[in-house]
């Protein structure tokens, strides 16, 4: 009797034991799952976050591109720019020379009476536009490209654009006949002489006039036109007699002779 007495006291204390045991024993177990858990749950996030910033970066790439498609139109627009300059320069420059052929055709008819055209007649200069402070500041800046920097390029550029910008002024003229100076140095033979005839035809009483004519015979000269280029130095001495450009023309044509 005693000894079931025992064992009934002691078999429900016994379960109760195992029972604590097994709880605590389960306790770590919950604890790991809950780190794994966050530990999942943050990876999750910074997943999503790494997402968010492909996308933007992606984003941006295709803005990039877009910018750089755009440049690029712009400068095929620019070029063909450029090459529409090229021909209405070379379409002026020979409206420019069969007016000036027409002309010189008409001075050596003569007269109605047999007597030959008044040559001691001479036309007024006009009078060129002067320069405004940013047109003199734009023109001094080429300069610099060319003289300084040697960016010929660039001021190639910059000259058409001076004289788009500032039509028929003092500095205009001045434009023209340094785009014909680039070309020279270039070479770039034959834009060189449409340049330098531009300011020797249209312009020819303005004070880059003697110099123009002068350089467009040695253009003329580099292009193998050795007759015409005499015709223009001999022009330089008997149009500009007082011009230092009419002493460079002397002696060339002296050298010519020799």
């Amino acid at each position: 009797m005693r000894k079931q007495l025992m064992a009934a006291v002691l078999i429900p204390l016994g379960l109760g034991l195992a029972g604590v045991t097994q709880a605590q024993s389960s306790t770590p177990a919950f604890q790991n799952n809950s780190s794994e858990a966050q530990r999942k749950a943050g990876n999750n996030q910074a997943t999503a976050e790494l997402f968010y910033m492909i996308q933007q970066l992606q984003r941006e790439v295709r803005d990039l591109r877009g910018q750089v498609e755009e440049q690029q139109h712009q400068i095929s627009r620019l070029q063909q720019q450029g090459r529409d300059r090229y021909v209405d320069l070379d379409q002026r420059i020979l409206e420019l020379s069969k007016a000036v052929e027409s002309g010189a055709s008409a001075a050596q008819q003569p007269t109605a009476a047999g007597a030959s055209a008044d040559s001691g007649r001479l036309t007024p200069a006009r009078v060129y536009r002067s320069p405004e402070p940013e047109e003199q500041k734009t023109y001094n800046d080429i300069i610099d490209l060319i003289r300084n920097k040697k960016d010929y390029d660039t001021a190639i550029t910059r000259l058409y654009e001076f004289v788009d910008t500032y039509p028929e002024g003092d500095l205009t003229v001045n434009a023209y006949y340094w785009l014909g100076e680039v070309y020279l140095a270039k070479p770039q033979l034959e834009q060189a002489r449409q340049a330098f005839t531009i300011v020797a035809t249209r312009y020819s009483d303005h004070r880059k006039a003697p110099d123009a004519v002068y350089k467009l015979g040695v253009t003329l000269d580099r292009l193998g036109e050795k007759d015409e280029a005499r015709r223009r130095m001999n022009s330089v001495v008997e149009q500009y007699p007082d011009s230092g450009a009419a002493e460079l023309a002397k002696k060339y044509l002296d050298s010519a002779q020799g």
